[in-house]
């Protein structure tokens, strides 16, 4: 069970993500990425692999959670914009929307897998 964290700002949900499944906190993110805007990919897979995790190199689009391996990153085109998500063990880990059972209101759905060591 991981601890959700709600992002500390609209423009941090990565941070948020990387926090969530590396146990850190926000801050500690943003000061590994000097970055407190919105993230890229490339600064989303070198937090991960800093704090031990790999992410897949190739990104698939989900149609429902069926798709989602045990772990991943998700990217999610919302009506408001692109935004990094969490799904974790068939529960998703939303830094915006909260703690869900299914995707939040979005159009396109990719996940990358997410896993320890790498």
């Amino acid at each position: 069970m991981l601890s959700y964290i709600h992002e500390p700002t609209d423009l941090q949900c990565g941070q948020a993500v990387i926090a969530m499944v590396c146990n850190v906190s926000v801050d500690e993110v943003i000061a590994l990425l000097n970055n407190d805007r919105e993230t890229n990919l490339k600064e989303m897979k070198q937090a991960f692999s800093h704090y031990g995790f790999k992410l897949s190199d190739i990104r698939k689009e989900a149609t429902s959670k069926n798709d989602l391996p045990k772990t991943a990153l998700l990217s999610l085109e919302t009506p408001r914009c692109w935004h990094w998500s969490l799904y974790h063990e068939g529960v998703f880990y939303d830094p915006e929307h909260g703690v869900m059972e299914d995707f939040p209101v979005c159009n396109r759905k990719y996940y990358w897998e997410i896993v320890k060591g790498g």
